[in-house]
């Protein structure tokens, strides 16, 4: 599977001393350019657990879906909110539908939240 980052989206978390990608990247992967736009060391070596999109400010980071379950060109991008992810997929004819998660540890849809 693997993940893209856009360069051209990319602004390496502004002026913050380290990007959130690279923070937050739990097999160390991502790395910051000379031009401090971030670049995966090594796609193969990813873990799939989509920390860097979910964290990306920009969502210049793109989840390639696995062939068995889409389409080629087919991406997947994340957000993570206070009690909830918000899941953007991209399909080839340029459509988008969202779909969100809740956050690990709270319910869905609690009331008192």
């Amino acid at each position: 599977m693997g993940i893209h980052i856009d360069v051209h989206v990319c602004n390496g978390c502004g002026t913050a001393e380290e990007a959130m990608c690279v923070r937050d990247c739990p097999g160390d992967l991502i790395v910051l350019g000379p031009d401090r736009r971030a670049r995966i060391r090594d796609n193969r070596a990813c873990w799939d657990c989509a920390a860097c999109v979910k964290v990306c400010p920009t969502q210049a980071i793109t989840m390639q879906l696995p062939p068995e379950i889409s389409l080629r060109g087919v991406r997947l991008r994340g957000r993570a909110l206070r009690h909830k992810t918000v899941w953007r997929l991209r399909l080839r004819d340029g459509t988008e539908r969202a779909y969100e998660t809740p956050s690990t540890g709270r319910p869905p849809h609690d009331p008192n939240l």
